[in-house]
């Protein structure tokens, strides 16, 4: 179920919700009235997408300032017609009774392997808010590329197929001007790095 803000009433009031569909993704029709900047009431009916929040990371070795990424086929670029197999950073749904600090050491784990000690967040990121709930959080940690102590490569049970990719820190980010990594939570991570690119070589 989709919370709703009420701290905003005075602007949007809920008139109606009905969940369309309940599969992987739950899909509801919110139908709302909201009071425009002039004064006006309009009354707006949208589609929202809800299946929870999420966490994804930036695995980065400081000894030769490379980091991980995983490839793995994603069905919404597909069906855009777009290359389907994407570059990311790891990343999964905050499961129940996880906190996203917790949920991405176990996503690391099971997508490429590398057991962390200690994640730094960075920001939260909602990726597209006009129609999905989902907020994620974004994270950072240091790993040592040569001591994966796990395989990755997902989960049997969830059809994930994922190989584990280590670039430098210079080419992932070149590859977003070259349109080879196009993935929203990939792109912002990369830039933080950039910017924090001291902090992270210097351990």
């Amino acid at each position: 179920m989709i919370d709703i803000d009420t701290s905003e009433a005075e602007r949007v009031r809920l008139v109606s919700r009905k969940t369309l569909w309940k599969g992987f993704v739950t899909l509801e029709m919110l139908t709302f009235e909201q009071r425009m900047r002039d004064g006006c009431v309009v009354t707006v009916a949208r589609e929202v997408h809800d299946h929870g929040s999420a966490a994804a990371i930036l695995l980065h070795d400081a000894a030769d300032d490379t980091i991980v990424l995983v490839r793995q086929f994603r069905s919404g670029a597909f069906a855009n017609g777009d290359p389907a197999y994407m570059l990311e950073i790891p990343a999964g749904l905050v499961d129940a009774g996880e906190i996203p600090a917790e949920a991405v050491v176990r996503e690391a784990m099971e997508e490429t392997g590398f057991s962390i000690d200690k994640a730094r967040y960075i920001c939260d990121v909602h990726a597209s808010p006009g129609a999905l709930t989902e907020k994620l959080s974004l994270f950072v940690a240091s790993v040592d590329a040569g001591k994966r102590t796990g395989l990755g490569g997902g989960l049997a049970g969830e059809a994930e197929d994922i190989e584990v990719v280590t670039l430098s820190l210079d080419e992932a980010y070149r590859m977003i001007a070259r349109g080879e990594i196009t993935d929203a939570k990939t792109i912002i991570a990369l830039q933080w790095a950039m910017l924090h690119r001291s902090e992270l070589t210097s351990g």
